[in-house]
């Protein structure tokens, strides 16, 4: 059905997908083959930096464009209750209506990194649906907010001025993430200066020959100011990737981490449900607190019965 269009059943799908229901998991199978024509954008940065209206706008360009456009707009967790404001969809309700756009909310439940576990795979349910474009907003954690790198075709960095921490928030792996850069809110005061540090940095960033130069724009993202120019520089880093085959590199890539990231949850629930036969959990934490076990050793042990090598 979702591959007929049927908005329904993708929400239930995306929701059996992030309540990490087994059913799902059938339902993805018969999805894959249709899917791999959407190309997904990733808007990043620090929190406060308008990366939710921005992402409005960048949706209404592109559906003028007449793109069918999916929205995953990731939302922090509390550690709490464990539940999560899901902010993005009141800031996109302009689109509520609009056929043409899927807005999903997702809440990170405890994944670092930016994004949700569920993310690679709500994306693809979008792919199927026919979703020309698919943005992904991540959380705004800051500096460690890079595995949006893996998903998305062309990432963009959005920044403010006024942050009092300008270039800081760069630092830790967002300048080497980068496609695109963004300064948002430019009618701030400090703007201009924002601009140029990034543009400094950029230069002194070594890369081959032939590869893309990211460029960076300032954009007013609540009065839509920079918006065109900024989808322009999306298209432009999409025909850059084609016509110099890299997006095959990163299409093999993105592949073998989604991949390895299924193998690696898989194993881990394999894992809870061999323990949970015989109390192996509960008599490991014992021995380790009395010392007689060891973490490392009763790991092994487990693997070992896990693959009947005892």
């Amino acid at each position: 059905m979702v591959l007929n269009g049927d908005i329904r059943a993708a929400a239930r799908l995306m929701r059996d997908i992030d309540d990490n229901r087994p059913q799902a998991v059938d339902e993805l199978k018969q999805l894959y083959p249709r899917t791999g024509n959407a190309y997904i954008i990733g808007i990043t940065g620090p929190p406060g930096a308008g990366k939710s209206t921005l992402v409005d706008q960048v949706t209404a360009v592109f559906r003028k464009r007449g793109k069918k456009v999916g929205v995953v707009a990731i939302d922090p967790t509390s550690p709490f209750t464990g539940g999560a404001i899901l902010g993005d969809r009141i800031r996109m309700n302009r689109h509520a209506t609009d056929e043409g756009v899927f807005i999903r909310s997702l809440a990170t439940r405890g994944a670092l990194g930016g994004l949700s576990r569920s993310t690679a795979d709500v994306a693809l349910v979008m792919d199927a649906l026919g979703m020309d474009i698919v943005i992904i907003e991540t959380v705004g954690v800051g500096q460690d907010e890079v595995d949006i790198v893996k998903a998305a075709h062309t990432t963009c960095v959005v920044m403010v001025p006024g942050l009092g921490d300008d270039i800081q928030a760069i630092k830790a792996g967002i300048l080497e993430i980068g496609d695109i850069f963004v300064v948002n809110k430019a009618d701030r005061d400090g703007a201009d200066r924002t601009a140029r540090e990034l543009a400094t940095m950029l230069e002194f960033r070594s890369a081959p020959a032939g590869s893309w130069n990211p460029q960076v724009l300032k954009t007013e993202a609540q009065r839509g100011a920079g918006i065109e120019e900024l989808v322009g520089e999306i298209l432009l880093h999409r025909d850059h990737l084609v016509s110099t085959g890299t997006i095959n590199h990163f299409l093999r890539e993105r592949n073998e981490r989604h991949f390895m990231d299924i193998l690696r949850d898989s194993l881990y629930r394999k894992a809870l449900d061999h323990m949970a036969t015989d109390a192996t959990l509960e008599r490991v934490v014992t021995g380790m607190g009395n010392r007689t076990i060891d973490p490392y050793s009763a790991a092994a042990q487990v693997l070992a019965g896990m693959l009947g090598d005892r």
